[in-house]
This record gives structure tokens, C-alpha cells and sequence, in this order.
């Protein structure tokens, strides 16, 4: 029993044959419930980068308000290092929130992120200034950013898992393309909001109390994402597991150690795809603004523009994407986007450094053409690498290390070379490096579109689906045998098929 026991904590639902299998034992998705709990992960990831959009256009103000002692200079560089704490903490919020959800539910430990990221981002704009409480104030700013950081940890694993699990497998490529849909329109809202108030409010407005207003603005957003999210369900996935671990008696925890030790490829494939599509995304949404100013003197509120321009472009396109992806398939969407962005890494950043508006928004946009390959097809292909019993730990862990070490540093780093070595290039050869890792990454990962998740009974939307698959001869899972684990005594398992 001890050595069943400890095999389903790590891999869940693989015993039945398709012989033993009846129509009711797969899962049945509820296409009112899908809608609402891909809208209710879609608003996290849009607080996310609303928070995301409102920091960067605010960044100058923010110096003046928390850092009004040091030069224009250091003031920009201390804002962004608080902001880029966040990411340090990132990890510690992964590795918490993570077996959390596997152990009591994602949809708990969804709306705990949704309440302390809000939290976290009302209480910036509650935050007295440098000029009212001293050094207390910028202290207060980076508790409030670390917060964020902790609660963010939790957040894209958890959405991800939450809208993958509640699919169908036949559209969890487009379902799972709306989460990234919600990361455009936060970042884009946030930045609209910051540009209307710099617009209607004079500096001496801005600086007084016009910054406070995107940040509490956060706090009527939280409340509603934490309404959305209360009224779900748990996943089908998650409860089917969740059963059967209760009749088994106990629901058994898997140490950081075991999923290591068991899912260890796994969790480099992942944090080989959140690396290219993390460098690609912080690449040209985060550092491209700053590269155009500083490094090829363009107008810094045309750049801007044209990025927002960009993003509102690929907020239809990522729905495209994700469709293609469940009819082509997410190696051909990704192994292609990389190839893609090999190629074109050079001509686009050539372009970019023309000065010429059309120019550089063709430049801009072919980067951003690529990128959408990725964000429409990740959030569906990262949650299908793992088993269900570990696949809130393990996505939260390999992703945000993944983001922390090469996503949040690609604008530091990048910006750091084009210096040192003065060669306005180096982010086009940044952005072929993370191609190249791409391409080795899928190589050695499975196809999973139309295929049910790892660990899951097969997901259709109605009864008729649930017969002709069963009556027909397509895989139930996508593995032919179960990885080593140390619970089956050295042996893999043959899986159903």
C-alpha cells in the first residue's frame, strides 16, 4: 500500500485500461464554469502587469517621491532596484504557494495571491513620502514590493495549472492563450492609466498625490478577482486526484527532495522554455522603451507608444495563436517561434536602430510576432509537463527560478553589455541565444496538444466526446511509462493506454 501510496502522490491517475474505462469515469467540463475560471486567472496575471506597467512609466516620479536626496540618475536606478527585489523573493513565493495548492486545492491558493498581491500594490500608494516619514518611506516601499514579489510566486504556476486542468484537451491551447491575454491588457492598462494622469495633472499634481492613484486602484481590482475566484470550483483535475487520495485514506506530501529527484528533467525542460520565453517577453516589453532612448536617442514618448501599439496587436493574435496551437500542435508553434526569432533577432533590431517611426515598428513588431507564438502556446504547454499531484509545486518552482535568474535580469544584463562592449547588436545576439536554448529544450519535449494532462483522466466537453474517444484508439496520457520513482522500487510503470 506504502509503495502505491507513494506512487500516486507523484503521478496520480495512470491505472485504468481503456477497456475498464465507461464514459462517466472521464471528466466533463462545464463550459460555463471554463469561462469563469479563465476569467478569473486572467485577471490575477492583469494585476500582475498592471502593477508591472504602472512601477515603469512611474519610475522618475517614484525617485523624486522616495529618493529626493540622490541625482535623477540614482533615483531611476533605486526605484528599479526595489522593483527588482521582488523577483529575489519570487522563488521563496513559489516554493510556498506551491505544495499548497497541490495539497489543498488551486483554487484556495489562488485567491490568497489574488488578496496579498492587491494588498501589496494598495499599500504603495498608502505609503507616506521621504519628505513626510524620512527613511521609513522607501523601507515601507520595498516591504510592499516584496509582498508582490512573495504573492507573484504563487500566481502564473497557479493560473496556469488552474485554466489547464479546467480545459478540454482539445482547446486547452486557446483557453490557456486568455492568461497571457490578461498580462497585455494589465500591462497596457497600466501604462494608459499613468500616461492619462501625466497628461491631465501638472508634475507639482503628479508628484503631491497623482501617483497614488494607479496603485490604489488596485484595491477595487483585488476585491472583484477575489470575488471571481471564491465563486470556482475546484479543478476537475484536482478533485479527481483529491478522491482518490480520500479513499485512499491520506493525502501524501512529496518533499522538495522527491520532486527533484523524480521529476528533475521535467523541471529543466520548464525552466529552459520560461527562459527563452521570459528573455524574449522582458526583452522587447520591458527593455526595448529604455534601448530606443537611451542607446539610439529616439524620442522616449514615441517609443513608448510604439510599444503600447505593439502589445495591442498581439492581444488578438495571442488568441490566434492559441488556437493554431491545439490544430498544429505546441512543438511546431514553439520550435518554430524560436527559429523565427533566430533568424530575425538581427534584420528586426537593424531596423529598430534606424530611427525611422515605420522602421523600428516593423522592427518592433516582428519581434513581437514571435513572442506571441510563445505567450499563446506556454501557458498550455508548461502545466502539461508534470503529473497532477505535483503540478502546482513544480510549475511555481521552475518558473519563477526561471524568472529570477534570466527573465527579470535580461533588461539589466542586456543593458550592461550594449555599454561595456558599446555594440547596439548584443540584444539581437541575446535574444538568438535564448532561441537556440528553445529549440534544444523541445526537442526533448513531448507533443501534448489534444492529449489529457499528465496524471488526468481525459477532459471533453460533453458525453458524446467521452464515448467516440473511448471507442476510438487515441492515447490516454501522454507518457508511454511513468518516470523512476523511488516508490516503485527502481521500475517504471506502463501507463493507460
Amino acid at each position: 500500500m506504502q509503495d502505491r501510496h507513494g506512487h500516486e502522490a507523484h503521478f496520480g491517475w495512470f491505472t485504468r485500461r481503456r477497456k475498464h474505462l465507461k464514459p462517466d469515469d472521464l471528466t466533463i467540463v462545464d463550459e460555463s464554469m471554463l469561462r469563469r475560471a479563465v476569467g478569473a486567472a486572467a485577471l490575477g496575471n492583469a494585476m500582475e502587469w498592471f502593477d508591472f506597467g504602472v512601477y515603469g512609466y512611474l519610475a522618475v516620479t517614484l525617485g523624486h517621491v522616495f529618493f529626493p536626496g540622490s541625482s535623477p540618475t540614482a533615483q531611476v536606478i533605486a526605484t528599479f532596484a526595489t522593483f527588482t527585489v521582488a523577483f529575489l523573493v519570487r522563488p521563496i513565493g513559489g516554493l510556498v504557494f506551491g505544495p499548497l495548492g497541490d495539497r489543498f486545492g488551486r483554487q484556495k491558493v489562488l485567491a490568497a495571491t489574488m488578496i496579498m498581491m492587491a494588498a501589496g500594490t494598495f499599500a504603495i500608494g498608502l505609503i507616506p513620502s521621504y519628505a513626510t516619514i524620512g527613511l521609513w518611506a522607501p523601507a515601507l516601499l520595498l516591504l510592499a514590493r516584496l509582498l508582490q514579489g512573495f504573492s507573484t510566486g504563487g500566481e502564473y504556476g497557479g493560473a496556469a495549472t488552474f485554466i489547464a486542468e479546467y480545459s478540454t484537451d482539445a482547446r486547452r491551447g486557446q483557453m490557456g492563450s486568455w492568461l497571457e491575454f490578461g498580462t497585455l491588457g494589465g500591462y497596457i492598462a497600466g501604462a494608459g492609466v499613468v500616461t492619462a494622469l501625466t497628461t491631465l495633472l501638472t508634475t507639482g499634481q503628479m508628484l503631491d498625490w497623482g501617483w497614488r492613484v494607479p496603485f490604489l486602484v488596485a484595491g477595487p481590482l483585488g476585491l472583484l478577482g477575489l470575488y471571481m475566484r471564491m465563486k470556482l470550483e475546484e479543478t476537475p483535475a484536482f478533485k479527481a486526484h483529491a478522491d482518490a487520495m480520500e479513499a485512499a485514506g491520506d493525502m501524501p506530501r512529496v518533499s522538495l527532495k522527491e520532486l527533484v529527484s523524480v521529476h528533475g528533467p521535467q523541471l529543466l525542460k520548464c525552466i529552459g522554455l520560461v527562459l527563452v520565453f521570459n528573455v524574449t517577453d522582458y526583452m522587447l516589453l520591458t527593455y526595448m522603451p529604455s534601448y530606443l532612448t537611451v542607446t539610439m536617442g529616439y524620442s522616449e514618448a514615441k517609443g513608448l507608444l510604439l510599444i503600447l501599439i505593439v502589445m495591442l496587436v498581439m492581444m488578438p493574435l495571442n488568441v490566434v495563436g492559441g488556437f493554431f496551437s491545439d490544430r498544429l500542435g505546441r512543438r511546431p508553434m514553439i520550435i518554430g517561434a524560436c527559429t523565427a526569432m533566430f533568424v530575425l533577432a538581427i534584420p528586426c533590431m537593424w531596423l529598430v536602430g534606424t530611427g525611422n517611426d515605420w522602421l523600428i515598428f516593423a522592427g518592433l513588431m516582428g519581434l513581437g510576432i514571435a513572442l506571441v507564438c510563445f505567450t499563446s502556446t506556454m501557458p498550455a504547454t508548461l502545466p502539461a509537463l508534470f503529473y497532477t499531484p505535483v503540478r502546482y509545486s513544480a510549475l511555481s518552482i521552475a518558473f519563477n527560478v526561471s524568472v529570477s535568474l534570466f527573465g527579470g535580469t535580461t533588461p539589466l544584463v542586456t543593458a550592461w553589455l550594449v555599454e561595456r562592449t558599446g555594440d547596439p547588436m548584443l540584444p539581437a545576439y541575446y535574444l538568438m541565444g535564448a532561441a537556440v536554448i528553445g529549440i534544444v529544450t523541445m526537442l526533448f519535449v513531448r507533443e501534448t496538444a489534444g492529449l489529457p494532462l499528465r496524471g488526468s483522466p481525459p477532459a471533453v466537453a460533453d458525453h458524446a466526446a467521452a464515448k467516440e474517444l473511448l471507442a476510438g484508439d487515441a492515447p490516454l496520457t501522454v507518457d508511454e511509462t511513468l518516470p523512476v520513482a523511488a516508490a516503485s522500487g527502481g521500475h517504471a510503470e506502463p501507463v493507460a493506454r
